[in-house]
């Protein structure tokens, strides 16, 4: 009878080892653990699937055998020189091409097809898409083993093997498990920048950055805003540090090689997609899942912790986005980028928002000339309010009239325009534009002086 390591072997996988599929292993009972700590988020599928996760039989009771099979996806360079270019996006190694479980489900499917014809045997074939540890069964079968980051290790391949399962009701040989080779080292768990493992072989999927920019739907919480440095979908910081990777190789595979512009794109771009423009950027890639919402807060806030004043402007056309976490997000940034101008618009924009969270801060406004600088010339198509001199710039939906001055502050419109038309030191300076009071009025600009 064909050996099924074999076949994997022919059909391009790269590793391809048995194990035992109905024998007792205490990977059930750490999972039982993960989820009564609720390490595991908003993820309720684990919760959900619980019983049937707890072992290969407990979904397949005919199950026998397992075999694992890997794909190597190693990078061209290292993932963490990414993180310097702060005005660029950082995405996860393995997510830089196509989608690995639709390549990898279908290699599987024709190994599993082949081999049932061959041996008569029963079936089943899984990618990361079904209540099945595919790592424990990695470690048992002698792939790698589950280092402290609890992410499979491999002394050929270093941390970047994308895994993938066959079961089957036929009792074959199994090769033998892998040592634990992580002896005293510590470098993926004190590299972690937001302290998600509690202890060795422990994760916390509620701390880490992969959970939170892919996983987690609603804000990202603020404690780890800034840690996120540029990663907008994923992490590899305890993948990349990992000292076995030393023997590690590129991949082979043109699918799993990194586009190049995945490689390290800049946020100007990504913030500016559209649905439409996000689905056509990511098709076939496993971003897509997240939809555009998630992708454009992810953006922003790598957008916050750049620290270039010049994505201002576009985070604030993320102000009026249609999704509410994007708008959240934006306040964010624009509060790291600018401010004054996050004072200033702060009243505004909080006052209509409802689901931005915590984005949006309390406290005093900000002084008047701060206020109304660079106030409305970006819409300058809108009318005039009452006073003359300030142009709405308070959403229509939320039916409202108000000019800025009057939102912000509710001084005499007589004390405003003679704070405007003031010379002070000389003639009023428009603080956008430099010019004077005078051609403002002339050319019916709501723009505000120092």
């Amino acid at each position: 009878m064909t050996d099924p390591r074999q076949l994997a072997l022919d059909l391009g996988f790269d590793v391809a080892r048995v194990c035992r599929a109905d024998e007792a292993w205490a990977a059930g009972e750490r999972l039982e653990e993960f989820v009564a700590a609720g390490h595991h988020g908003t993820m309720a599928w684990f919760e959900d699937t619980l019983e049937r996760r707890k072992a290969p039989t407990a979904m397949w009771p005919e199950a026998k055998s397992a075999l694992v099979v890997a794909m190597n996806y190693g990078p061209e360079t290292d993932p963490l020189e990414d993180l310097k270019a702060k005005s660029r996006a950082n995405i996860s190694v393995y997510a830089r091409n196509r989608d690995y479980h639709d390549l990898m489900k279908k290699r599987l499917k024709a190994l599993a097809r082949r081999y049932a014809e061959e041996s008569g045997h029963q079936v089943k074939v899984f990618v990361d898409t079904a209540p099945l540890m595919e790592k424990p069964l990695a470690a048992k079968a002698g792939v790698g083993w589950q280092g402290k980051h609890t992410n499979l290790v491999s002394r050929a391949h270093g941390s970047w093997l994308f895994l993938g399962v066959m079961l089957t009701n036929a009792a074959l040989e199994p090769d033998t498990p892998e040592t634990d080779h992580c002896g005293s080292c510590r470098a993926c768990l004190d590299i972690c920048p937001t302290d998600a493992f509690p202890a060795p072989y422990q994760l916390d999927a509620r701390r880490c950055i992969s959970y939170l920019t892919i996983e987690h739907a609603g804000p990202i919480p603020r404690e780890f805003r800034a840690a996120m440095g540029n990663r907008i979908y994923g992490c590899d910081d305890c993948l990349a540090v990992c000292p076995w990777n030393k023997f590690a190789a590129e991949a082979s595979e043109a699918q799993l090689v990194a586009r190049e512009d995945l490689k390290s794109p800049a946020l100007a771009d990504l913030v500016e997609l559209d649905d439409a423009a996000f689905r056509a950027l990511f098709s076939g890639s496993p971003i897509k899942r997240i939809k555009r919402g998630r992708f454009v807060r992810n953006v922003l806030i790598a957008i916050g912790n750049s620290g270039a004043p010049s994505f201002v402007s576009k985070v604030e056309a993320r102000l009026e986005d249609e999704a509410p976490v994007v708008r959240g997000a934006a306040v964010w940034a624009l509060s790291r980028l600018d401010p004054d101008r996050f004072a200033c618009l702060k009243p505004v924009y909080g006052t209509a928002e409802s689901d931005a969270g915590d984005a949006v801060g309390a406290g005093k406004a900000a002084p008047l000339a701060v206020c109304l600088d660079r106030a409305v010339a970006a819409d300058a198509r809108r009318p005039l309010c009452r006073d003359g001199i300030h142009r709405r710039i308070l959403p229509r939906r939320a039916g409202r009239r108000l000019c800025r001055r009057a939102a912000l502050h509710p001084d005499d419109p007589a004390e405003i325009r003679r704070r405007i038309r003031a010379p002070g030191a000389g003639i009023a300076r428009c603080r956008r534009t430099g010019f004077g009071s005078r051609h403002h009025r002339r050319r019916g600009l709501a723009l505000l002086f120092t």
